[in-house]
C-alpha cells in the first residue's frame, strides 16, 4: 500500500487541502476530476512556494486562521452545522436580550460598569478601517449609557484613532489592545470626579521598535495590493481585507518574516488582520482589571462588569469575568465559536449591540435600580 498527500484547490474558493489518500494497487482506477478542482502535487506547491517543510506547515496554519475569519467562509462552514449544533452553542452562550431580565436581576443592588469593543461590536467591520464610522444613534446612545454606568471602551485601535470616530470626552478608553489606558476628560464624567486623571502605558519602551517595525512593515507590504498597515501606537495592524485571497500566503510570509527579527513582539491574527505586539502581560483582560481598580472595585463585591466584544483579544477579557465570578461577557457573533463569553449577540452589531445597549439605558429609567458607588448608593 502507497501512500502520498494530495492537494486540491478549490477554483471558487482557492481553499487549498492537503490529506493523506492510500492507494491499493498501482492498477487502481484514478479517481475522477471533481469539476471545479485542480490537482497539484505537495511538492510543486512547496517549490512554487520556496518553503520549506517546518515553514509550510506554519505557513498552512496561518493561511487557513485567515481563511477562518472570512465572514465568506465562515457563512459557508456555518451551513453545514446541524440545528441541532447550533441550538447546543445558544444553550451554553444564550442571546444576551433574551435573559436581559435574568442579567439585571443578577446586576441588582450593584454597580455596572459597561466595556466595549469597537470594530465589529459598536462599528460594523469595514473594508476600509479608517471608515469604521459609528453611527450617530449609537453615539447618542452610548453617551446616555456613560450617563447611567462608567463605560470604557477597550480596543486594539490607538486612542486618538478610536476617539475621532466616537467623540466623547466621557468615556474611559483602552487603546492598543489595553496598553494605553486614558480617563475621561475632567468635568465630564461623574465617575472621576474627585480621583485623580487615569493614565497608563505599560508598553512605553517599546515605542521606538514599534515605529520602527512599522516602517518595515510599510515597505514590505507595498507590493500587495489591499494591504494596509496600521499605526496603533504600542500596536500595529495589517489589515488584509481588501487583499485577493490568492496573495494572502505571500503576506503572511512577509509580516512574518519582519516580525521574526523582533523576538520581543509576538505575531496573532484577529478578523482579517494581523497584531503585532509587544510581548508582556498585558491584555484586554489586565486593561479591565486596572480600570475596576481606578474606580475603586479592586476588592469590591459590589460591581457588575459587562464586556461586549466580537474579538479573539476580547477573549482575555471573558476569561478574566469568569476566574473573578463577577458579571460577564458578550460574544457579537452570527456564528458559534469557542468563547468565555457567557453570553452573546447577533450580527450585524449596530443592530444587535445598539439594542442591547439601548435597552439597558432604558432600564434605569423604567425601573428602579440601586447603584453602589464608591460606598454610597446612587437611586
Amino acid at each position: 500500500m502507497v501512500s502520498q498527500n494530495v492537494v486540491v484547490s478549490d477554483a471558487n474558493t482557492g481553499i487549498i487541502t492537503v490529506s493523506n489518500s492510500s492507494v491499493f494497487a498501482p492498477s487502481a482506477q484514478k479517481p475522477p476530476t471533481v469539476p471545479g478542482h485542480i490537482s497539484i502535487s505537495k511538492k510543486k506547491l512547496l517549490k512554487n512556494l520556496e518553503l520549506s517543510g517546518a515553514q509550510s506547515q506554519r505557513l498552512n496554519s496561518w493561511v487557513d486562521s485567515m481563511r477562518a475569519s472570512s465572514p465568506t467562509h465562515l457563512k459557508s462552514l456555518s451551513s453545514l452545522s446541524s440545528e441541532d449544533e447550533l441550538n447546543s452553542w445558544l444553550k451554553r452562550h444564550p442571546s444576551a436580550l433574551d435573559m436581559f431580565e435574568r442579567i439585571i436581576e443578577a446586576s441588582r443592588g450593584k454597580q455596572i460598569v459597561m466595556f466595549l469593543d469597537y470594530d465589529g461590536t459598536l462599528s460594523p467591520i469595514v473594508a476600509d478601517p479608517d471608515r469604521a464610522f459609528i453611527t450617530s444613534k449609537m453615539r447618542r446612545t452610548v453617551k446616555k449609557l456613560a450617563k447611567s454606568f462608567p463605560t470604557s471602551i477597550v480596543t486594539g485601535r490607538c486612542i486618538d484613532k478610536v476617539y475621532s470616530f466616537v467623540k466623547l470626552a466621557e468615556l474611559y478608553y483602552a487603546g492598543s489592545h489595553g496598553m494605553d489606558i486614558k480617563g475621561p476628560t475632567k468635568g465630564f464624567s461623574r465617575y472621576n470626579k474627585d480621583k485623580p486623571s487615569v493614565l497608563y502605558q505599560p508598553a512605553g519602551d517599546f515605542l521606538p521598535m514599534i515605529d520602527e517595525v512599522f516602517k518595515q512593515l510599510v515597505e514590505k507590504t507595498k507590493s500587495t495590493p489591499g494591504a494596509k498597515v496600521e499605526n496603533n501606537k504600542f500596536c500595529l495592524s495589517v489589515h488584509f481585507r481588501c487583499v485577493d485571497e490568492k496573495k494572502w500566503s505571500d503576506l503572511a510570509l512577509k509580516v512574518r518574516s519582519v516580525v521574526k527579527n523582533y523576538p520581543t513582539l509576538k505575531l496573532s491574527q484577529g478578523r482579517k488582520v494581523f497584531e503585532i505586539r509587544p510581548m508582556i502581560k498585558w491584555d484586554k483582560g489586565k486593561a479591565l482589571e486596572f480600570l475596576l481598580e481606578s474606580l475603586g472595585f479592586e476588592n469590591s463585591n459590589d460591581v457588575f462588569p459587562i464586556y461586549i466584544g466580537d474579538d479573539r483579544t476580547d477573549e482575555d477579557a471573558f476569561k478574566l469575568l469568569q476566574e473573578r465570578g463577577q458579571g460577564f461577557g458578550i460574544l457579537v457573533s452570527k456564528f458559534p465559536k469557542d468563547t468565555n463569553a457567557s453570553y452573546s449577540l447577533q450580527d450585524p452589531p449596530e443592530a444587535s449591540t445598539y439594542t442591547y445597549i439601548q435597552t439597558s439605558y432604558a432600564y434605569m429609567h423604567v425601573h428602579t435600580v440601586y447603584l453602589y458607588k464608591y460606598n454610597d448608593i446612587i437611586v
